[in-house]
């Protein structure tokens, strides 16, 4: 039953009656938070969550991220939501997993049976810095993460890349297979990327230009393509130094083997921040939280086939995945369009892992 309520919820689009939204400010090493606690009301639940949003102007005061975390109180959690600055910049960065291992830590201080992260998007990266980070002593044998949830995350921060600018993707393994993707690893296949992926990149990477003049115009295109996708940037190319060409260059690109060399000539601040986000280059054998991965089959911003590589590499020391697989053809990228049949049973499957994961722990 918890299951079906948890997708109406999600359905419904709003904060649940009996769920209550508090302030919860916190300290971790001399380190000040904001954030919101969801809980129902009258009660805190043993089993806790961290929910970290993707990128929102509105950050943990979004709507849909207000309503997100209000079905999951409503399920039976504590959830924390903590305030991360950069989302609501539309940036994003490897420091923002201090913020989200630090609000793990703050939850895991609260003793609970059971303790997991939901990650949005690109969020999913630093997320999973944090949560494959040990917490301190006190909760007894298994004092880690117990799950990680992710929605539309990522793998490898070049191939997303090269994606969003060639529509051109390699696959990866997938652990387990999935039947219906197109293509045997290690097979180029072209998809339809939409334009917001990259220029949000832009816009979250412009000021890792060292020019401030060059930093200001790639701002600028990133707003005015946000704003309108086909808005005109001709005025400001030809006012670009040589870091602003380099970006331009790169964003310009649909060659797929031009984009290896492309990516390398990219601004130094802006390699050093995607290969610090890049989950490809870290080693996640061994034991950490377990994976539950939703993706949209079509997803116009990161393709489904980064969370199969996310699941490949994530393996415990027997060599199996911890990671679950969830597809659903009605989610483009984080937003439920039209979810049909078919992948409600898909979002059923995900849930019920959940708590399924839950209450064994409890």
């Amino acid at each position: 039953m918890q299951t079906v309520s948890v997708l109406s919820d999600i359905s419904a689009g709003r904060l649940p009656d009996g769920v209550v939204r508090t302030a919860h400010p916190f300290t971790r090493d001399g380190r000040a938070h904001q954030a919101d606690l969801y809980h129902p009301d009258g009660w805190q639940p043993a089993a806790a969550l961290v929910l970290v949003p993707g990128a929102s102007p509105r950050g943990r005061d979004d709507p849909r991220l207000v309503a997100f975390a209000g079905t999951l109180a409503n399920a039976g959690f504590s959830v924390l939501v903590p305030e991360i600055p950069a989302l609501r910049r539309m940036t994003l960065s490897a420091g923002d997993a201090r913020i989200i291992a630090d609000a793990l830590r703050q939850m895991a201080g609260r003793r609970p049976a059971f303790l997991g992260v939901v990650a949005i998007s690109y969020a999913v990266g630093p997320a999973m810095l944090a949560a494959h980070e040990p917490l301190p002593a006190g909760r007894g044998a298994a004092a880690e993460v117990d799950v990680l949830v992710g929605i539309g995350g990522y793998h490898d921060a070049d191939a997303v890349a090269t994606w969003f600018t060639t529509g051109w993707y390699r696959l990866a393994e997938s652990v387990p297979p999935d039947p219906d993707a197109s293509g045997r690893p290690g097979e180029w296949v072209r998809g339809q990327p939409g334009s917001y992926g990259k220029w949000v990149f832009l816009r979250a990477n412009a000021h890792r230009v060292d020019d401030p003049a060059d930093a200001a115009l790639l701002a600028e295109m990133a707003r005015r393509r946000l704003a309108t996708p086909d808005a005109g940037i001709a005025d400001l190319v030809p006012r670009l130094g040589a870091d602003g060409r380099a970006v331009h260059a790169f964003l310009s690109n649909t060659d797929r083997a031009r984009a290896p060399a492309l990516l390398a000539a990219l601004p130094a601040g802006i390699r050093a921040e995607m290969q610090a986000l890049d989950l490809s280059r870290r080693d996640f054998t061994g034991p950490g939280p377990r994976l539950i991965l939703v993706h949209g089959r079509n997803d116009p911003v990161i393709p489904a086939g980064e969370s199969r590589a996310l699941a490949a590499a994530v393996r415990d020391a027997d060599g199996r995945s911890r990671a679950d697989l969830h597809f659903v053809d009605g989610i483009g990228h984080v937003d439920a369009g039209g979810i049909g049949l078919g992948d409600a049973l898909v979002l059923v499957e995900a849930v019920y892992s959940l708590l399924a994961l839950r209450d064994r722990a409890g």
